[in-house]
């Protein structure tokens, strides 16, 4: 039978002596200030596969193609260590979706990276938003000053999306006031364009990009 995220309590063990913060208690991920812009990125689904491990692994995908390092994350951490690090998982935030999912989202891609840290991984926060009712917790538990990463693949297709993209970038960058942002996919100027002197942007072509300029 195939393990889901409720079959153990969402894996208690990964927030074992975590801080929680905010009202929906989100673990605070640490600032051991051991990470750095990466060299390069790799999907989680194509590091068995992957030769070069100076790279660190995001989770930039499909919900159903990273399930498992939120049901089983023990299973990964010998594996992950391989890498230079990790970019905390992205689960999806719909504007649609009830406000408790999607703050379980955000619980459990704090939780799968805190976790990490502990296991000696370098971990990047991923951030990820939906429209404004969003930031009240999305930014939660994230150190200030510190590397981020977001993507805006499939996320800025329409007018309606690239305006909460950018609402929720304006609203990462007055919060968090990062140093570096990791950008995985396109970096359009009508979203970024106001921004772009407020901290260093770096960005990383999607596995679409590149699947689509090979072809």
């Amino acid at each position: 039978m195939k393990k889901i995220i409720l079959d153990d309590g969402f894996q208690e063990y990964l927030v074992e002596n975590t801080n929680l913060v905010g009202e929906p208690g989100i673990p605070e991920i640490i600032d051991f200030h051991n990470t750095e812009v990466p060299i390069d990125i790799v999907p989680f689904e194509k590091i068995n596969k992957e030769t070069n491990k100076r790279k660190y692994v995001h989770f930039y995908m499909h919900d159903k193609g990273f399930r498992q390092i939120l049901t089983n994350t023990k299973l990964y951490v010998t594996k992950l260590k391989m890498f230079d690090g990790v970019i905390t998982p992205d689960p999806t935030i719909k504007t649609y979706r009830s406000k408790c999912i999607q703050e379980t989202n955000t619980y459990l891609n704090r939780a799968v990276g805190v976790y990490l840290q502990k296991q000696g991984i370098p971990v990047i926060p991923n951030i990820r938003w939906g429209d404004e009712k969003s930031f009240s917790f999305c930014f939660l538990g994230v150190p200030k000053n510190s590397i981020l990463s977001i993507s805006t693949h499939g996320c800025i297709r329409s007018n309606e999306e690239k305006d909460y993209f950018r609402k929720g970038l304006k609203a990462m960058l007055f919060i968090l006031e990062p140093i570096d942002v990791l950008v995985h996919g396109y970096m359009p100027d009508e979203v970024f364009g106001d921004f772009l002197t407020l901290t260093r942007f770096h960005r990383y072509k999607s596995q679409f990009e590149k699947t689509h300029l090979k072809k």
